[in-house]
């Protein structure tokens, strides 16, 4: 079973472009073409499941239609797809804001799916999703410390709740390195598929790990890596498991 995990910044871009003419310019840019790429990158992986990270909804940027949609139309997948905003935040009153979110895309059938929200940070979805033999829960985590330590607090008491193979994966912006993790890893029993700890941030030259697959013992990991991938400004994570 390969998983990907892939920050797609809305398929927005990135490099100096991005940019241009002012900072963070990319983001009020049709996206099209960029989206086009990762959906030929997309296919030539052949990923089983997915996890997207900063999906777009339906904006102006697409022309009104969701990403992950287009994606699964195109490549054959399931997916559940939300905005990544808590019920009643500012978010989802703005034009723009409203339509961000996070997908999973899967092969399998999905059995069932969740929306769970964290009470602490402005990123706020957990999306879980079972197939019949595997559950994945996939978060976009807080930029700031304290919000992250009880993100993962809240994550720790879902995660228990579950008994079968699982994984968590996500953009969890320890900005603070792997040793924000050292405590729900152990609390929790869950792996990370980058023991290495190879980075993904920036894609163009990485120094940090943000993006984690992180998964229960009885999934065991065959091949990871990290492509050498620009078209966001995270790289792709890859991983093949055998269940």
């Amino acid at each position: 079973m390969r998983f990907l995990l892939y920050n797609i910044r809305y398929a927005t871009g990135n490099g100096g472009r991005f940019h241009f003419p002012f900072p963070y310019a990319g983001y009020l840019r049709r996206s099209r073409e960029n989206f086009d790429k990762i959906v030929e990158f997309i296919a030539s992986v052949q990923p089983d499941v997915m996890g997207l990270v900063e999906v777009d909804g339906g904006s102006f940027r697409t022309g009104r239609r969701c990403q992950a949609e287009m994606i699964a139309r195109q490549l054959g997948y399931y997916h559940v797809v939300e905005t990544k905003y808590g019920c009643g935040s500012m978010a989802q009153r703005l034009p723009l804001l409203k339509t961000q979110g996070n997908a999973v895309l899967t092969r399998m059938p999905i059995v069932s799916h969740r929306f769970h929200y964290f009470d602490e940070g402005v990123k706020r979805l957990v999306i879980q999703v079972c197939t019949e033999h595997l559950t994945v829960f996939l978060v976009h985590l807080s930029l700031t410390y304290r919000n992250r330590q009880y993100q993962l607090e809240r994550l720790y008491k879902l995660i228990r709740a579950v008994d079968r193979p699982m994984i968590l994966a996500g953009d969890f912006n320890v900005l603070w390195g792997m040793r924000e993790l050292e405590l729900f890893l152990g609390a929790t029993g869950l792996v990370s598929a980058n023991p290495e700890k190879k980075p993904s941030y920036p894609s163009r030259a990485p120094k940090r790990a943000l993006d984690f697959i992180l998964h229960s013992p009885e999934l065991k990991v065959v091949q990871f890596q990290i492509p050498q991938v620009t078209y966001s400004d995270h790289a792709p994570l890859i991983c093949d498991f055998t269940l």
